[in-house]
């Protein structure tokens, strides 16, 4: 695969084009990682692409191998991992709060004390999500606008 940069004037709209064959599931991904930087991710629901607005997710859960996409009421599967969508969103009011969550700080409605050190959090869908011990000085800095 050839790949080929170039700067263009300030004037001009930034594009990506793809030039290939076939599309593969590498050029898949590559789309999809493209789109989540932009503000939106693929999400599949049995076999059928939807487009998701980042500010639509409460939350992103990776299960058993499987990266699910939580929002109000739908819950989509995508295919990229939950490190390369940490990456994408951490501009994103997004924060990773266990080993396999991360958390749309916007989705918050409230926070409170749970057991052995963690948190939960309340989000404005009712759902509630367990923040590790570890990754609560993360979350306190990200609430005072420290790492926004």
């Amino acid at each position: 695969m050839i790949i080929n940069i170039s700067q263009i004037k300030k004037d001009e709209k930034e594009r990506l084009e793809i030039y290939c064959h076939k599309v593969s599931n590498e050029i898949t991904e590559i789309v999809r990682f493209v789109k989540s930087m932009q503000g939106q991710l693929t999400g599949v629901i049995e076999g059928a692409q939807y487009e998701i607005p980042v500010s639509d997710v409460y939350y992103i859960e990776g299960v058993d191998n499987k990266v699910f996409i939580y929002c109000e009421k739908q819950i989509y599967e995508t295919r990229l991992k939950l490190y390369e969508l940490e990456e994408a969103l951490k501009e994103k009011h997004f924060l990773r709060v266990s080993k396999s969550v991360l958390l749309n700080l916007m989705k918050i409605k409230s926070i409170k004390p749970s057991l052995n050190s963690r948190f939960t959090a309340v989000l404005q869908n009712g759902e509630q999500i367990i923040v590790s011990r570890k990754y609560v000085p993360e979350l306190k800095k990200a609430l005072k606008g420290e790492n926004l």
